[in-house]
């Protein structure tokens, strides 16, 4: 499965938005790979992606960007810990003055990433080569 193709995504609706919560459900990240730029209004976050679509078995390293970023907050995330492991286990929209509203990182462990937004203006993309992994995530039911 390693010569699936990259994933490349953009998202500009809530539903396009479903569809990269989904490719990266169980992806990690370390606190340090969080950039928010406030004069750009843009976020973007670096993550170890376990590769789903591609029947999983291997990780690669991607980037999900947001533009249009007017506030960016973190809730129960030690932003003074920059090596701390986060797992994303969802990306969602809660719709504002439209067309705005605020992207959510949901993780593990009640913690999440908030981004106030213009509009959604989501991209993701793989940026490495996959590695195999051991590891597939679980979820308890």
């Amino acid at each position: 499965m390693a010569d699936a193709p990259p994933l490349r995504l953009l998202a500009q609706d809530e539903a396009d938005l479903a569809i990269i919560s989904a490719a990266m459900q169980d992806a990690v990240a370390k606190v340090g790979d969080i950039t928010f730029e406030p004069k750009a209004r843009r976020l973007t976050v670096a993550f170890n992606r376990y590769r789903w679509e591609a029947g999983g078995g291997a990780r690669v390293r991607s980037a999900l960007q947001l533009g249009g970023v007017l506030k960016f907050e973190t809730r129960k995330i030690r932003r003074d810990a920059p090596d701390a492991v986060l797992e994303l286990l969802a990306v969602t929209f809660e719709s504002g003055e439209a067309p705005g509203g605020v992207v959510t990182l949901s993780c593990a462990g009640g913690g999440d990433l908030r981004a106030t937004v213009e509009c959604i203006e989501a991209v993701l993309a793989d940026v490495s080569k996959p590695w195999p992994t051991p590891r597939k995530p679980t979820h308890e039911l």
